[in-house]
């Protein structure tokens, strides 16, 4: 019996080998080929040029920390965790060479500019802050204050500086101390367990109502991931102003939507049952991410048939007619420079500026909140991104390394990503039904610069596309969690319900891009384009008239002119043009596109609008300064009333644009009136914003037109590959898994004869 079912355990085994060998032989021809097969080598000359944008690398970071904690009077402290007492590097980054020097090192063969890093000293012990610059490097290392040069002032005040980690951990330190005296109500009210079930703060911004102020409203969450969407209907303000933390008091309290003067008047209302209170109860966490339903499936994947068309090396993106260097910002993020198109300068600068909410509520820690993103770090925040998700998993990643709010330097792995995208639609096409049967068109493919950075409860997706129509493309998406509020009386006005007892509050997303177009070199014009309905007769019939669109061109002269604001009709067109013209006459240009759908600007008349006068414009154009490098600051946030940097005032001197260098501030965003789709998570579609360099007569015709992706195929023709890459797909690397090219629209067209 043994041996029966021995030998019959064998011939099974010899069926199933069998089996198996037949399919594989069956299935043979569809299994890729392109494992097996060389991928085509991209041969491309970057330029180490690029290197004069380049952000500062982990050796030079540390060099120059290393020099200033060197230096006896200035007494930094080493400590990560530095009490606002003590004195702090807060930020080294990048400072941008003069723009004259650097053209002329890449234009001219002139010399290389030097190396400077910009260092941000909060003085604790003194109770001001300070800016140096800290050069050249490598070295010897030299340190020279530029507070005054920069901001007209020797020092700047101690107020307008960033909350750093070591001031957010004595914050927390005196919370946890309040706790203590709060157990019993926050046990009660919102099951709070200390070091078990904790309260999650979230601040709002800006700190106080008047300049000099540090005072803090604190609103109180879930202990959940996904927090920002579990407020627990409990506020903090915290008076923070002095450098001594033991001086820092709580002044006030909101619970329930009603006020208390402070820890002992909430508590002796809470025990005399003076109050409404709230009650607390287990739910369940709808602000998780984690998936409803088990994942089941995976989406399309994008893969390159021939190898790569682009090329990182250092800082540098080679793609295609493409060229650029960049960088990102510890504060600003994202920027890009010297881009070119068939080997010509179109930009010296595309840059990241600023990302600002204006938020609605009736309680105070939404209330009076105004953030400037770039206060705290834009680029700080651009963490490492999520193969396949974030960006295609095969495309090109670079880490970023950064210094601010540390004590060391820090590595952001793949924290930029590139790639070349298929958008889905063509970038042309005509198909000839009339006369001449033919087909002609090009796929979109376009090249992709990004990063994503998490700031807080939003996550931007910052995008630099680069078209093959010579088109560039600057936009951002939004996404993340929304801020909320506790649901209290009155509050429906400023939002919608979107969970039990939690407001979505209604707020609004401006971006600031910067836009320095240098057209055919830096002598530049700034034209606008519309159109108007003019009343004229028929010549074949004098009698009757028609009112028919024509075109309207004007030149702006000087800096108000081309102040653009939000609240007035702006011309359609707008150019920064060159006084060359291409063959037919017409000057050569690049048009600046809008895609925007801003709320409206707070109005000029608050006190702390001028922090962010730059979003009053969709469009300011100025003459270039270098010491006009940025649209915002750093200490914009927390000195609102009083901002250092007032983009309103680029304009006020009023300066003649007429064949100067241009620098075009763009403004774009979107209205969030928070809904219930934005739980959990707000979606990219629809939410987002930005701004499209066009050419515009810049060429004599559409560059795409020499784009070796083109196609074209007339009748009997389809599946000829000499001019249809498409039809030798089927053939081609890894073809084996795509059904063969095949085309049938000739049968239905207009026939004449």
């Amino acid at each position: 019996m043994n041996s029966l079912l021995k030998y019959l355990l064998i011939l099974l085994g010899l069926i199933s080998v069998i089996i198996n060998i037949v399919l594989i032989c069956f299935n043979s021809n569809r299994l890729p080929k392109c494992m097996s097969q060389p991928q085509e080598y991209l041969q491309v000359n970057h330029s180490d040029k690029s290197l004069v944008f380049a952000d500062l690398t982990a050796e030079e970071y540390k060099s120059v920390r290393d020099y200033m904690w060197a230096q006896p009077d200035l007494k930094i402290s080493k400590s990560l965790t530095a009490e606002p007492s003590e004195n702090f590097i807060f930020l080294i980054d990048l400072s941008l060479p003069k723009k004259a020097d650097v053209l002329r090192y890449l234009d001219a063969n002139g010399q290389k500019p030097a190396r400077i890093a910009s260092v941000v000293v909060f003085f604790g012990k003194s109770g001001h802050l300070k800016e140096y610059v800290v050069g050249p490097l490598p070295g010897p290392l030299q340190h020279r204050d530029v507070t005054q040069e920069k901001y007209k002032t020797p020092t700047l005040p101690f107020a307008a500086r960033t909350v750093t980690i070591g001031e957010y951990v004595q914050l927390f330190t005196l919370l946890h101390r309040v706790f203590k005296k709060l157990e019993k109500p926050l046990h009660e009210s919102f099951g709070y367990i200390a070091r078990e079930r904790e309260l999650l703060p979230f601040e709002g911004m800006p700190r106080g109502i008047r300049r000099g102020q540090r005072t803090t409203w604190i609103s109180f969450f879930r202990d959940f991931s996904g927090m920002y969407i579990h407020p627990v209907g409990f506020e903090m303000l915290i008076n923070h102003e002095s450098a001594n933390t033991s001086q820092w008091t709580i002044d006030r309290l909101l619970y329930n939507g009603q006020y208390f003067e402070g820890i002992d008047a909430f508590i002796k209302a809470y025990d005399a049952n003076k109050l409404k209170k709230i009650v607390y109860k287990e739910i369940k966490n709808y602000a998780s991410l984690k998936p409803r339903e088990k994942p089941s499936g995976l989406g399309p994947q994008q893969y390159y048939l021939k190898g790569k068309r682009f090329s990182v090396k250092n800082n540098q993106v080679i793609y295609l007619d493409w060229s650029f260097a960049f960088g990102l910002s510890s504060l600003t993020g994202m920027r890009a420079f010297d881009i070119r198109f068939k080997g010509e300068r179109i930009a010296y600068e595309l840059s990241v500026q600023e990302a600002m909410s204006v938020y609605g509520s009736v309680t105070p820690g939404m209330m009076l909140t105004k953030f400037l993103d770039s206060s705290i770090g834009i680029g700080r925040f651009a963490h490492e991104l999520v193969r396949g998700i974030d960006c295609p998993y095969a495309a090109t990643y670079v880490d970023t390394y950064r210094y601010i709010d540390t004590n060391i330097t820090q590595r952001y792995r793949n924290s930029i990503c590139v790639f070349e995208h298929d958008i889905g639609r063509p970038l042309r096409r005509h198909f000839s039904d009339f006369f001449h049967n033919g087909f002609g068109g090009m796929a979109n493919s376009a090249l992709v610069f990004r990063t994503i950075t998490a700031i807080g409860n939003y996550d931007y997706v910052w995008d630099f596309i680069f078209y093959q129509s010579g088109s560039v493309e600057a936009r951002v998406h939004a996404t993340g969690y929304i801020s909320s509020s506790f649901k209290v009386d009155g509050n429906l006005k400023y939002g919608h319900q979107v969970a039990e007892n939690v407001l979505g509050n209604i707020h609004t997303h401006f971006i600031n891009f910067k836009v320095d177009l240098d057209i055919l070199g830096v002598k530049n014009i700034f034209q606008t384009k519309d159109m108007v309905y003019e009343e004229v007769p028929l010549p074949w019939m004098p009698s009757e008239k028609a009112k028919i669109p024509q075109l309207v061109e004007q030149q702006i002269r000087t800096e108000r002119e081309a102040a653009m604001l939000h609240s007035a009709k702006t011309p359609r067109y707008l150019h920064i043009a060159s006084n060359q013209t291409n063959r037919w006459g017409h000057q050569r240009s690049y048009r600046l596109q809008v895609v925007s759908f801003a709320g409206d600007h707070l109005p000029e008349s608050e006190s702390v609008e001028r922090s962010m006068s730059w979003a009053r414009y969709k469009v300011a154009i100025t003459k270039h300064k270098d010491e006009e490098q940025t649209s915002s600051s750093l200490y914009n946030q927390n000195y609102m009333w009083s901002p250092f940097v007032d983009f309103s005032k680029y304009i006020e001197d009023n300066e003649v644009i007429d064949n100067e260098d241009l620098v075009a501030w763009v403004t774009a965003g979107f209205l969030h009136i928070p809904h219930a789709e934005d739980i959990p998570n707000t979606v990219t579609v629809g939410n987002g914003g930005g701004v499209i360099l066009r050419p515009h007569n810049y060429f004599n015709e559409d560059p795409s037109i020499n784009s070796p992706d083109g196609v074209y195929f007339g009748p009997d023709s389809e599946s000829d590959c000499e001019y249809n890459k498409m039809a030798c797909l089927e053939k081609d690397q890894c073809s084996s898994t795509l059904e063969p090219f095949t085309y049938h629209g000739f049968e239905g067209v207009m026939k004449f004869e």
